[in-house]
């Protein structure tokens, strides 16, 4: 992996007390990339929340947010090493690992799991009066699936492949604000995102037309979708975006911060000790409400590849018991 500059085991002095020699000399500095995801996105807000918080408590921690197009993107970028942070879905982590995303036979099994952040839901935005009722009615239709490589778009390809629907679909590959903007201008029919709600890029339609979102968790569930791959049904709550709007029903994948196999025990360690304390956690949901869900009460919640030995380290000394799978 490439470094600015070496960690060693002074440095265990400024992120892990507990593990910091007596008398250990001053810490050299660290440089870390945590890759976040698309403008108007909750792993662009993690992301960035995170990069200026850790230096705060951590400094001898440098931490940079990187742009990326999301989550299958980080999976293959926290793999190499290009960056040694990412905020990954935990269906596109266990893909990844055994070589099978879509068209990629790679096995990207460089990645590890430090902790769960929140579950990002199905939300399939259309008009209200624009008369869809199901996923299924938009076959000929213009929809925003997300940005090419992202979880967004790779979790929209399987639930409308799963539907036989996708190659009736006019997918275009946008971001959720690019999407938004369009879409308040009826340049598409249709925007799907995966993240937290309320969503900005949906609440900022909102304010421009009364929207509706399709109940895609009943399809999922009649469909046999859950059977396939490992999302978890979640109901949208009436009024998220506006007083008018029922409860939808959706599913959800479990956001998982991952990092490089090959990143120093300590470093990992105290990430953990720092986001996880409750400093840090009240700092991440001032940045995001929905961030509240990062806690220890969910700790490793979804993880679909082994957690990384400082991760292990940290939640074993919280008292939990780590399945063998994720050891």
């Amino acid at each position: 992996m490439k470094k600015a500059l070496l960690w060693t085991l002074a440095a265990v002095c400024a992120l892990g007390p507990a593990l910091a020699p007596e008398g250990a000399a001053s810490a050299q500095e660290y440089k870390a990339t945590v890759g976040g995801g698309p403008t108007g996105g909750n792993f662009n807000t993690f992301a960035g929340a995170m990069a200026v918080y850790l230096p705060k408590v951590l400094p001898d921690l440098e931490v940079s947010a990187v742009g990326s197009e999301g989550s299958v993107e980080n999976v293959k970028r926290v793999h190499s090493g290009e960056s040694d942070f990412g905020l990954c879905y935990a269906v596109d982590l266990s893909l990844g690992a055994r070589g099978t995303l879509p068209e990629d036979g790679i096995k990207y099994d460089g990645t590890r799991a430090m902790g769960f952040l929140y579950g990002a839901p199905a939300q399939l935005v259309v008009r209200a009066d624009s008369g869809f009722k199901s996923a299924r009615d938009l076959i000929g239709k213009r929809v925003a699936v997300g940005n090419t490589g992202s979880g967004a778009a790779a979790s929209a390809e399987r639930f409308f492949r799963h539907l036989d629907v996708w190659s009736g679909l006019k997918p275009q590959y946008l971001g959720y604000s690019a999407a938004a903007s369009v879409f308040k201008d009826g340049k598409i029919d249709a925007f799907w995102v995966l993240v937290g709600f309320p969503n900005r890029s949906i609440s900022e339609a909102s304010v421009h037309m009364d929207i509706a979102l399709l109940d895609v968790g009943k399809e999922a569930e009649a469909s046999g979708f859950y059977n396939e791959f490992a999302y978890i049904p979640v109901e949208i709550p009436a009024g998220t975006y506006g007083n008018w709007m029922p409860a939808c029903a959706s599913f959800q994948d479990a956001t998982v911060l991952a990092v490089n196999k090959d990143v120093p025990a300590e470093v990992v360690y105290g990430v953990m000790k720092a986001l996880w304390s409750e400093d840090g956690m009240a700092t991440m949901v001032e940045a995001h409400l929905n961030f509240a869900n990062m806690n220890m009460e969910n700790n490793f919640l979804g993880a679909s590849v082994p957690l990384h030995p400082g991760a292990l380290q940290f939640w074993q000394e919280a008292g939990l018991t780590v399945p063998d799978n994720l050891k």
